[in-house]
């Protein structure tokens, strides 16, 4: 495109008043124009500036810059001062784009209102954050077409792995779909059936029994068992629930167990209903501690006190138990814990791709405090 006369001194003059508003200046007419070889701006600095101003090579820079362990510390240090004094800025969605893998990692939770979720999560980042990878969040709501959008937007995302609780209704299928894609991933929380895959649970069967026992033995014969819905973890901790009862010889009531959903409007709502039962229960074990909450919520609008007029037993252990009104008791099953394992496991996966299956199920434990 031509520019005439008027347009170049209108160009000039505004070069001119950008460099006045900097500060005092002065043009030498002798000075030669920068050239790739003077000291380069911050938009055009390669790795190459870096490795002259460093005094190393560039494949050095690279694998400093990529935080490889292979280089000395003192090494690694001048190139870092080096990049930091030039202004240089490592591009890792290009270098990601040259290498065909990413320092992401996706991670799909199933509801962050459950403070679970949340410290489950919290494990998972401190992990990754510590080996370099950063943590690309999302929330699927327990809505399986969410998930798979999701899933798909994090695959053209190019992310190294993924961790995975899935949504309710999930189909088995799902693994294998991960495998074709070529992505790293494990599966958290709610198994998937057989197959291959990695898996981070707890155990979930043992701990409910190990709850529902406790009260049988403190004298309690209806026992309700409250909240979840469906579902692989939800079938495993009924099935903990009426273990117990059967070793103990008391007859399953199913008008005992209050389906609801697995938060504290389900809890509260399932008390509610447990209470109007014809021949009262005496206590109640709870799908999950944020039921439990809940429940909690109906008794003392019942004017009953958990501990006192009632036992009641939670399941997790999130730190909102601790501090409730009375403090509730609760299984123990290391959410925290469990979020480092799956992502320990994802780490190990990654770096060996054809290793064994892995499965890691936390210990559950049994804390008492003073809901029963």
């Amino acid at each position: 495109m031509r520019v005439g006369a008027d347009g170049i001194a209108l160009r000039a003059k505004l070069v001119v008043i950008a460099y006045a508003q900097r500060g005092s200046f002065h043009i030498d007419k002798n000075r030669r124009p920068m050239t790739s070889r003077s000291t380069p701006t911050k938009r055009g600095l390669t790795i190459l500036d870096v490795a002259q101003a460093a005094g190393v090579s560039k494949s050095t820079v690279s694998l400093v810059l990529q935080g490889s362990p292979l280089i000395r510390e003192e090494t690694a240090q001048r190139v870092q001062e080096a990049a930091w004094r030039l202004g240089y800025v490592y591009n890792r969605h290009a270098a990601d784009l040259r290498r065909r893998s990413s320092n992401t990692i996706g991670v799909l939770i199933n509801d962050l209102a459950n403070p679970f979720f949340t410290e489950l999560l919290s494990g998972v980042e401190r992990k990754l954050v510590d080996e370099g990878y950063v943590v690309l969040m999302a929330q699927t709501h327990e809505d399986v077409d969410r998930q798979q959008k999701v899933l798909l937007s994090m695959r053209e995302q190019n992310t190294a792995g993924l961790v995975i609780c899935p949504s309710r209704g999930t189909p088995l299928t799902l693994t294998e779909d991960l495998q074709s894609w070529g992505i790293p991933s494990v599966i958290m929380l709610r198994s998937l059936g057989e197959g291959s895959y990695d898996f981070v649970g707890a155990q979930n069967s043992l701990g409910l029994q190990t709850a529902t026992q406790h009260l049988i033995n403190q004298g309690h014969q209806r026992i309700g068992f409250l909240g979840g819905l469906s579902g692989s973890v939800y079938k495993e901790r009924l099935a903990g629930y009426s273990a117990a009862l059967q070793m103990a010889k008391i007859q399953l009531d199913e008008s005992l167990i209050i389906s609801a959903n697995p938060n504290r409007e389900g809890g509260r709502n399932a008390m509610t209903r447990l209470l109007q039962s014809k021949q009262k229960p005496t206590a109640a074990v709870c799908y999950n501690d944020i039921t439990a909450l809940g429940a909690l919520t109906a008794l003392g609008d019942h004017h009953l006190r958990a501990g006192s007029d009632f036992a009641l037993i939670g399941f997790d252990n999130v730190l909102d138990t601790a501090q409730s009104n009375p403090p509730l008791s609760t299984i123990d099953t290391h959410p925290g814990l469990l979020g480092e394992k799956a992502a320990g496991m994802l780490l190990q996966r990654i770096e060996t791709p054809t290793m064994e299956r892995q499965v890691f199920l936390s210990e559950p434990n049994l804390l008492l405090r003073q809901t029963c």
